[in-house]
């Protein structure tokens, strides 16, 4: 008996994964979403979202499980395994789960997303979400005429502190080095504004809370061996994020930071094969362009399947 061949698996369960299967599904493509090691990605660890259209405030996990029920009514189906092999040289193209389940597909769209650098001191994964956060667009609102710091000297740190100004005039920002990273004109505008300081040479060693909500950090100076503790309501760590990318390395085109290198914003260099969401975009980053290149990369996918009949 010959192996079922999938027209359209979706590795992924994230904005990006499950509005593509909405879409897909709906075109009555029978999609497959493989939901990998993180179904719903990184709004599994968020609260309240308040920039999602429709919900003027929704928790993260929520709106994950409405929009995985909403693919489900039409049709997706879905394997909560995580994808650790591909062959995408020769259609149709064949995966391997962790399982040992062997899939087909005649076209992949590609939603695996990104994971923030972390900054690996104790208190942070306790209070991830209630304090510790990645995104100032997201969460800055939260934090209004309170103490937050950033963590991170590069373009990332600055367009944070740039953006907190919105809501409150109290902002530390903590490089590791003696200088910060990022753009020069981002930098300018960042050191001509009294209202930003910027403590330098300098490591977070511990995140301290109510067990409730973030209250302090402790850092260290590496010169002097100096901790200080610093006041605070918000802890946004800006120091970068990892595509999880790496079993596509050796398949498709990848850019220098382990991005995945789009012709369009959604067609990799192997027809058939498509990318979207955070794997992809390391310039915006938000729920809601990450469900709009999942729609793109389900539209696509179609137009491709058709021209193959």
């Amino acid at each position: 008996m010959s192996q079922q061949v999938y027209k359209l698996i979706i590795i992924g369960a994230a904005p990006a994964g499950l509005t593509a299967a909405i879409y897909a599904a709906r075109a009555r493509l029978a999609p497959l979403v493989v939901s990998g090691p993180k179904p719903g990605g990184q709004l599994m660890g968020t609260t309240a979202i308040e920039n999602w259209p429709g919900n003027i405030s929704i928790l993260g996990p929520e709106l994950m499980a409405n929009m995985r029920q909403h693919a489900a009514q039409f049709g997706t189906q879905f394997l909560d395994e995580t994808i650790t092999k591909v062959d995408f040289l020769q259609r149709p193209f064949t995966l391997w789960t962790n399982h040992n389940t062997i899939l087909k597909a005649d076209s992949v769209i590609i939603a695996t997303g990104a994971n923030s650098r972390t900054l690996d001191c104790p208190g942070e994964q306790a209070y991830w979400g209630k304090g510790v956060t990645t995104c100032a667009v997201c969460d800055g609102a939260f934090y209004v005429n309170v103490p937050v710091v950033i963590i991170g000297g590069g373009d990332t740190s600055m367009e944070s502190a740039l953006f907190m100004l919105k809501f409150t005039d109290n902002i530390t920002i903590v490089q590791n080095l003696g200088q910060l990273t990022a753009s020069k004109i981002m930098q300018e505008r960042v050191l001509s504004n009294p209202k930003i300081k910027i403590i330098y040479h300098s490591l977070v060693t511990k995140i301290m809370g109510d067990n409730q909500h973030v209250t302090s950090l402790e850092i260290l100076d590496q010169n002097t061996q100096i901790t200080q503790t610093l006041e605070t309501k918000a802890v946004f760590t800006a120091i970068g994020f990892l595509p999880n990318t790496k079993i596509f390395a050796d398949q498709i085109k990848l850019d220098q930071w382990g991005y995945i290198s789009t012709t369009t914003e959604i067609n990799t260099n192997i027809p058939g094969i498509f990318a979207a969401g955070d794997a992809v975009d390391f310039k915006y980053r938000q729920a809601i362009t990450a469900a709009g290149s999942g729609c793109m990369a389900a539209l696509a996918a179609e137009r491709y399947l058709s021209a193959l009949e």
